[in-house]
């Protein structure tokens, strides 16, 4: 078995690479089969006959968009961090390398950088990449009506919150075409990890002649422009997609494969009896059969930094008082959920920001401030007594616990079902709902307690931990602290690195102490890679990345 640490970026210059958003486990959704195409049977015969070189793989599900300020999730990252590129990319060694952008400066006072755009940096359809499809293309992420869930990320920017809550106006955003090669941003604060930042897909170009004569170009194939390693040659909704090598690229000579063939397969065990089939190269191992295949020699695991979690509504009942959520809290034993349920060698998570950040001291994040969230039923049963007294209830209100629909969403939220019964003895239901109804739901707080999961967006703790101030579109669970706020406030604009953990460290330890969330897990990644396949890096935050990947058979 081969076994790929989480790579530590020293703070020389950047922080830790890790990068998040919400994630469905990138398998929901999608009502989508592949029962074995004729494309997948001549991609076999060409692979096998010295021919071209053609990678097959499965999405999961349709992207949400690939739009990028709108594809915001892992099942759109999949596909839009190998269509296209932004001013910098993420390297084997998971630290940002330049790629649009051929260097930069940055001023005395950290705030200003100024890209300089390769002069053979051009769209699929031949058209140059300059600084104003930056321009364009950052201002709709800031833009109110875009609606975009990662409009957070360009907060860095000065002017950019304001505008996208309505206070101020596109003009006051700080970014602009210096020249047609030449892109310039000025940030609010210094931020160390901004190059991390601007690998994310929500901060790519977008071409604004094609955008603005067709709006839609984003939906079809046959209007889609990239500027990345591959182009998108077709695309069957729901079914199939397939890029092919972006003659246009500027690092095409890097690129090995000719083609990669998307599957969009919704179960893990249909994906798995595809790649035993060999109509895919690539698989995930299923919960039923990680037992018997999780030390084979062909599995790759690779840590990913995220965390699988569960959101309280502190607006209903019983999830106002804090003592019944940290009862509920402490009543799970995170350890036999990973050892006897997912069984994919995840680490149970006993805090909230993931193992794999490195403070200015050389220690990790995770064991300066430890263990916050210990399995501990008889302190669970206290609470929950002490809490029921305060709000005056003789019995509790109903509980129900909801899902996304997934299987191993399913058999962890049993357990946890089970566990609620023997150590707190409190009966809760279950509920599961499609994703997007689901996603839309835990937004408008009308779920009473439900799952999630956060992969990094950028290469700082406080990715994770500004998604629980007050308002924040990721918060979606009603709870605010002005002190918890100010400590995040305080670590987004504080230049002294030694301080500015010290304010994280008490964050984390603000949500631990009120509880409007909950650790299970912290994430990794699994797959089962065919012989043949070689270099797909699997980055950390959760972008794949096919740039190097080969077909050597």
């Amino acid at each position: 078995m081969k076994k790929k640490g989480l790579l530590l970026i020293m703070f020389a210059a950047f922080i830790l690479v890790l990068a998040a958003c919400t994630t469905s486990t990138g398998n929901e959704g999608s009502d989508g089969e592949n029962s074995g195409s004729d494309s997948e049977a001549e991609a076999t015969e060409e692979n096998g006959s010295g021919g071209e070189k053609v990678l097959r793989m499965n999405n999961g599900e349709e992207p949400t968009s690939l739009n990028p300020p709108i594809g915001f999730d892992s099942v759109s990252w999949n596909v839009l961090n190998n269509l296209m590129e932004g001013l910098t990319r993420l390297g084997k060694d998971d630290t940002p390398q330049p790629a649009i952008a051929e260097d930069w400066e940055v001023s005395e006072d950290g705030k200003t950088y100024t890209f300089h755009l390769r002069d053979d940096a051009n769209w699929s359809n031949g058209d140059p990449v300059t600084a104003e499809h930056f321009v364009y293309a950052w201002k709709q992420l800031l833009n109110p009506e875009t609606g975009s869930s990662a409009a957070f990320l360009g907060y860095f920017i000065e002017g950019g919150e304001a505008y996208n809550s309505g206070d101020g106006s596109a003009e006051d955003v700080a970014v602009k075409a210096v020249d047609e090669k030449t892109f310039e941003v000025t940030l609010s604060a210094p931020t160390g990890y901004f190059l991390h930042v601007v690998t994310n897909p929500a901060f790519f170009p977008v071409n604004k002649e094609v955008a603005e004569d067709n709006p839609e170009w984003h939906s079809e194939a046959d209007s889609f422009v990239s500027n990345g390693p591959f182009k998108l040659e077709s695309w069957q909704h729901d079914q199939e997609m397939v890029f092919a090598k972006n003659e246009e690229y500027w690092d095409k000579d890097t690129v090995n494969l000719d083609k990669v063939h998307w599957a969009m397969v919704s179960e893990v065990n249909t994906e798995y009896q595809m790649f035993e089939s060999d109509e895919l190269d690539v698989t995930e191992i299923p919960s039923s059969m990680a037992d018997q295949l999780i030390d084979g020699d062909n599995v790759v695991i690779e840590e990913q930094a995220g965390l699988y979690f569960y959101r309280f509504n502190v607006t209903q009942e019983p999830f106002q008082n804090q003592k019944i959520r940290k009862a509920f809290a402490l009543a799970i034993n995170q350890e036999d959920i990973v050892n006897y349920v997912t069984k994919n060698k995840e680490e149970a998570a006993k805090a909230f920001v993931s193992p794999g950040f490195t403070a200015p001291s050389g220690e990790d994040f995770r064991d300066v401030n430890g263990d916050l969230v210990n399995f501990d039923p008889e302190e669970a049963k206290q609470l929950l007594e002490e809490g029921m007294e305060e709000e005056g209830y003789d019995e509790l209100p109903p509980v129900t616990l909801t899902y996304n629909t997934d299987d191993q969403h399913k058999a962890i939220a049993e357990t946890m079902q089970n566990m609620f019964s023997e150590n707190l003895g409190v009966d809760v239901e279950l509920a599961n709902t499609e994703w997007n109804v689901f996603l839309e739901d835990q937004k408008s707080l009308n779920m009473q307690f439900s799952r999630s999961s956060f992969i990094f967006d950028y290469g700082d703790p406080v990715n994770f931990l500004e998604s629980f101030i007050t308002d924040s579109s990721m918060n979606r669970t009603g709870w605010s602290n002005e002190e918890y706020d100010e400590l995040i406030s305080q670590a987004k604009q504080e230049t002294d690195e030694q301080k500015r953990w010290e304010t994280m460290y008490e964050a984390e330890k603000i949500l631990a102490e009120e509880m409007p969330i909950f650790p299970i897990h912290y994430y990794n990644q699994v797959y089962i890679y065919k012989d043949y396949v070689k270099d797909i890096v699997r980055h950390p935050v959760g972008y794949l990345e096919l740039k190097w990947a080969d077909i050597q058979q």
